[in-house]
């Protein structure tokens, strides 16, 4: 596999086309064009000689799109081949206030957690940071109008545990905040973790204040274990110390993933312990409909035992919505389109 073009900055494309002994121009005209989710043989404004410099050391394209979904609600879910033939998936999702693409951060996920199919099969490797970021710029590629983006907000939520992947995940979110290229915002981006409390405290540092989203789904260590492997290292007091952390150093405050499953977390008395781990901290509560996995055993609570939930919460003082559905009539779950499409 040759090198990921997108894996570099501006400046990075600059040096790379000065030691190809071109002028400073093309180097813009080749990152307007990469920006644009266009393969490098696209780029028409560069021309054929330097065209096959390039693809000499890179890729023409680091990913392509296999497969294409389509909710009744508007939602896509996209099936992406990697340039080494590895399987990874993304969903678009249309809401008033603009697009949210879900992303994918790693083939597979060595988490393994019980009510995710990304986890089915393991971590096979890393994502570039330029194989996430073109997740991105290939599907707003196809929904920008103008100079308007088709994508305005990004989650890091599909395959693989971002802060798992840390170095590159970090430097997707420096390229894809970048004034000079596709320029989402960081708050318009959200990362959403496991609990890998050193690895937030790492990303607290960083100076780009994305939204962090822990996924929690318990409210003891013996109970998040059984549904989480990752609560054997990482207890709740210190992912809440390493998400404290993150708020004094970003003031951006913290959202909690909870996905009420039947029978393991959704009683009345996980809501009073909920309210007791979580009143008066700057955080909010995500409750999720359990996206169910036909490899699991674990079901998903009904409607009304949700919203008796979100309302238990709500009363105690906590703030706390619960995640409307999409893409369900597609497999909108990341992971479970990739494993039906391994299984043919």
């Amino acid at each position: 596999m040759k090198r990921i073009i997108q894996d570099l900055d501006y400046n990075s494309i600059c040096a790379l086309m000065q030691s190809l002994g071109e002028p400073k121009f093309r180097a813009k005209q080749l990152f307007i064009g990469l920006s644009q989710g266009k393969s490098i043989s696209k780029i028409s404004v560069l021309g054929a000689g330097l065209k096959a410099k390039l693809l000499e050391e890179f890729e023409d394209a680091p990913l392509e799109i296999v497969k294409t979904l389509k909710s009744a609600d508007g939602t896509e879910k996209y099936l992406f081949r990697l340039a080494d033939g590895n399987i990874i998936e993304g969903v678009l999702m249309k809401y008033k206030y603009g697009n949210t693409q879900c992303v994918s951060t790693q083939v597979g996920c060595r988490m393994g957690c019980k009510f995710c199919a990304s986890t089915l099969g393991g971590r096979v490797r890393d994502l570039t940071s330029g194989e996430i970021l073109s997740q991105v710029l290939l599907v707003n590629s196809l929904h920008a109008e103008g100079k308007q983006r088709g994508v305005t907000n990004v989650v890091l939520m599909g395959s693989g545990e971002p802060l798992d992947n840390y170095e590159n995940v970090v430097n997707f979110l420096k390229n894809v905040t970048a004034a000079d290229g596709i320029n989402i915002s960081a708050r318009n981006i959200s990362l959403s973790t496991c609990g890998l409390a050193d690895k937030m405290r790492l990303l607290a540092e960083e100076g780009i204040p994305v939204n962090l989203t822990v996924s929690l789904h318990s409210t003891t260590d013996a109970e998040r274990a059984r549904t989480m492997p990752v609560a054997n290292k990482w207890k709740i007091a210190e992912i809440l110390r390493a998400c404290e952390y993150y708020f004094s150093k970003t003031g951006r405050r913290y959202i909690f993933e909870y996905a009420l499953i039947d029978g393991e977390n959704c009683d009345v008395k996980h809501a009073e312990e909920l309210v007791e781990l979580l009143k008066g901290k700057p955080c909010h509560i995500n409750l999720i409909r359990l996206n169910e996995v036909k490899e699991r055993s674990l079901a998903a609570a009904d409607e009304k035992q949700a919203y008796r939930f979100l309302g238990l919460l709500q009363k105690g003082g906590l703030s706390a919505t619960l995640r409307r559905r999409t893409g369900a009539d597609i497999g909108g779950a990341c992971g479970q389109l990739r494993a039906s499409f391994l299984d043919t």
